[in-house]
């Protein structure tokens, strides 16, 4: 009898809690459209520089101007008693088909191949007397069905098609069955006092404010243990004078990587480690500005090498046992117009210059960068219409000295730590044109009951590879592999995607959507070979979610 009252007055106070916050996976249509708030200064932002699904609380009040979609359940914590909070989150089921090509990003443990592609993600959170506790999995299906691919150039047939000065564990195909995936996805355990937080967990870190591609942090590839320590955004004071000069947000980790099983046989080396530092801050004097830095040092899995925790906050010269990355980011709000405007700059072993003198003769060794911006546009706000542009340009082209060294891979690879800066076979940070370029442009329409999208998205995935047949070489030598001379073999082979596509999400009840989505892809040079050959990939999504 006692343990039916205990479970009966759970259920009451489940029903009857008061609503407190809404707390988003990242990439979420929940997230984005919370973001759009803040774009439009409707609400504020939870954190500046990184994001996890625990760190992306938003306060949304249901009478706030500008809330479209006030009267959507978006997933709300419920309120057990003063200390204690319930979240319940999903059922999301996400499911995609490629007509001719792997096609997708951002989208955790998934790989989205040829033929059809599904996830399911649910899970719950407990919140108590400073504990958070997060179990949220991920189970995958690829059918993975055969589609052409470049010769391998590693020791899986499945591997990367080139590595020269570097590796990288990217596989073309992840073998030739249809598979299915688990991952632990956005779970964890962390304790927070104040702002002070440590947590041991799989939840995958966004950093920066790129919108598609964050070139050190996002939710493309499967998710890795990781412990982490750090403060939450936090507002600074000056001592006794009490002014306020802004807020900072700080946050290290260390954590496990893995390699595919499509990279090689040895199995002493199928983890790496990761030790990284990230560091935002916004000035009060500044209104809308936020500069932030990430560090991060890759070595193999052993012990001692935590000890390169210490070097990340050193301008050590680098060495031949790790590699090392780091990104320079900036942010500027002008919540007043609905204007964001953003950009991050990348370095790959910048420690190895010798000198100050190095980078005064030429800044841009091994450098990428992004910029972007987000613009709101209101289109009939007499009925809660608005909408949000959003464009972004990312380069990681490697940079021309290496035209006077050696073949680089770019910014995701290395010759030390073979599987480069993948996890599972997927890239950690920028999905789209990671040893090349990406262009994307896409405007999302927000109304009472959904959200429409329409966008355009140019890359490049790899003109590394094209500029590596150039290295000491001049255009008119000819090429034993092709018998043609280095102009005729590959100055039209450059591989590029042409992307278009719409989307709709539909609330049919306050918590109950539907979304569908088709995009059309045209793929020039897939193989890249010199001259215009086109494939063309048609992909059809669809998304179902119940929010609790």
């Amino acid at each position: 009898m006692f343990i039916k009252r205990i479970f009966f007055a759970a259920a009451l106070l489940l029903t009857t809690a008061s609503i407190i916050c809404a707390q988003e996976a990242l990439k979420s249509t929940e997230e984005e459209y919370y973001d759009f708030l803040a774009l439009e200064g409707v609400i504020e932002r939870p954190s500046l520089g990184y994001r996890t699904l625990s760190d992306s609380v938003w306060n949304v009040p249901d009478d706030a101007d500008g809330n479209v979609w006030a009267g959507n359940n978006l997933g709300t914590a419920k309120k057990l008693t003063d200390h204690i909070s319930f979240k319940l989150y999903g059922p999301d089921w996400y499911n995609s088909f490629n007509t001719a090509s792997p096609y997708g990003q951002n989208d955790g443990a998934l790989w989205q191949g040829k033929g059809y592609n599904t996830s399911l993600t649910a899970g719950a959170r407990l919140e108590a007397y400073g504990f958070e506790v997060t179990i949220k999995p991920m189970v995958c299906f690829s059918q993975n069905l055969e589609f052409d691919y470049m010769p391998s150039a590693y020791e899986s047939e499945y591997g990367y098609f080139w590595k020269s000065g570097g590796s990288i564990d990217y596989p073309q195909r992840f073998g030739d069955e249809p598979f299915f995936t688990f991952d632990w996805g956005d779970t964890e355990i962390r304790y927070t006092w104040k702002t002070l937080t440590i947590g041991f967990g799989t939840q995958s870190p966004w950093l920066g404010p790129a919108w598609l591609n964050p070139m050190l942090g996002s939710n493309n590839a499967a998710t890795y243990p990781k412990l982490d320590l750090g403060i939450r955004k936090t507002s600074i004071y000056l001592p006794w004078l009490h002014w306020y000069i802004g807020d900072i947000e700080a946050r290290l980790w260390t954590g496990m990587l893995t390699e595919s099983d499509y990279f090689d046989s040895d199995s002493s080396n199928d983890h790496n480690m990761i030790n990284a530092l990230s560091v935002s801050f916004a000035p009060s004097f500044i209104p809308g500005l936020t500069l932030g830095a990430n560090r991060v040092f890759l070595t193999k899995w052993e012990w001692e090498n935590l000890k390169y925790i210490g070097r990340l906050f050193t301008l050590s010269k680098g060495n031949t046992a790790e590699d090392q990355k780091i990104s320079l980011t900036a942010d500027w709000l002008f919540s007043k117009v609905g204007l964001e405007l953003y950009g991050e700059l990348g370095i790959d072993d910048y420690a190895n210059a010798s000198t100050i003198l190095d980078y005064i003769k030429y800044p841009f060794h091994t450098m990428d960068y992004t910029v972007g911006l987000k613009k709101t546009i209101p289109i009939i706000p007499k009925y809660n219409i608005y909408s949000e542009l959003i464009f972004e340009w990312n380069n990681f082209e490697m940079s021309q000295d290496f035209q006077l060294q050696w073949e680089y891979m770019g910014f995701y690879s290395h010759s030390i730590i073979t599987q480069g800066y993948t996890n599972r076979g997927q890239i950690l940070g920028a999905g789209s044109g990671s040893m090349g370029n990406s262009q994307y442009l896409g405007l999302n329409v927000y109304y009472p009951k959904g959200k429409a999208e329409i966008f355009v998205h140019r890359t490049n995935p790899d003109n590394n590879y094209i500029y590596s047949k150039a290295v000491y070489e001049k255009a008119g030598v000819v090429i034993s592999e092709t018998g043609k001379t280095l102009e005729m073999s590959y100055f039209s082979a450059f591989k590029a995607t042409w992307t278009m596509g719409i989307s709709n999400e539909y609330f049919i009840t306050k918590d109950f959507s539907i979304s569908g989505g088709y995009a059309f892809e045209i793929i020039v040079n897939p193989l890249y070979q010199n001259g215009l050959f086109t494939e063309y990939n048609n992909i059809i999504q669809s998304e179902i979610k119940y929010r609790f």
